[in-house]
């Protein structure tokens, strides 16, 4: 087993350049973040028709609330202002009477062409709501996600999320005066947390007890991503620099 000492950046003697092109895109992804929370809070977080995320939101976002439908649970939660309350109401009482296509003919059909459609029925990945056959569908129990919904989400948040977190880690890597173990494990963390956090959603889905894991696993990922943006950013602008390049160890046979 030989040793061979490689030579790495360190962030507090990188060129302006190069410091701007790493703040920038630190800055975007922190504020992508923000607004990613944010959009949680309006969506999931409405869930169980009171803001602020909780248990009750992912269960009810991911195993369904089983005694009632998934219209019924979207209008007393994250839907609830999209439409007066005499409309709710009445939205409401034909899904409890099992969706009637002679009511939706007659009467539903404008209804939610008027509230409803200028989002079910252009934006892709939710149900259409000029369909019938989909409106049938989530006006029947709710019992979550699906897997088709729990695939398409699954994979693109993979694909997504890691490939922020890469550059971010990258980015993490060139920092100095931190214990190598502590860096380490910092830049795996977000990677260990964002699998973790889809899983919840598959085992919440079969039994709501799984629930707190997507609770844990979005503090978790969200603590190392603070950590690693806010040290990136002050080691860059900051700490003056070490006049030193970060010596990184590298082992093969």
């Amino acid at each position: 087993m030989k040793q061979h000492q490689g030579h790495w950046l360190n962030l507090p003697s990188l060129g302006l350049s190069i410091r701007v092109l790493f703040s920038g895109y630190l800055l975007a992804i922190s504020l992508g973040l923000l607004l990613a929370g944010v959009q949680i809070l309006l969506t999931h977080g409405m869930a169980d028709g009171e803001f602020g995320l909780s248990i009750d939101d992912i269960v009810y976002s991911y195993y369904g609330d089983r005694n009632n439908s998934r219209l019924e649970n979207a209008l007393n939660g994250a839907m609830k202002n999209k439409a007066p309350e005499p409309v709710r109401l009445e939205i409401i009482n034909w899904a409890r009477d099992g969706a009637p296509k002679a009511d939706w003919d007659r009467q539903f059909k404008n209804v939610f062409a008027q509230h409803c459609t200028s989002c079910h029925g252009a934006l892709s990945g939710i149900p259409d709501f000029n369909d019938y056959a989909q409106i049938e569908k989530v006006a029947s129990t709710d019992n979550g996600e699906g897997i088709d919904t729990l695939t398409r989400v699954s994979h693109i948040h993979l694909f997504g999320i890691a490939f922020i977190f890469f550059f971010v880690g990258f980015i993490f890597s060139m920092a100095v005066g931190l214990p190598r173990w502590l860096k380490e494990v910092v830049i795996a963390m977000p990677f260990a947390f964002l699998i973790i956090d889809v899983l919840s959603w598959w085992l919440t889905s079969l039994h709501p007890g799984f629930a707190w894991l997507t609770m844990v696993s979005g503090i978790g990922y969200g603590l190392a991503a603070f950590f690693m943006l806010a040290t990136s950013m002050y080691q860059m602008w900051f700490m003056p620099p070490t006049g030193e390049t970060y010596i990184n160890e590298w082992r093969y046979n």
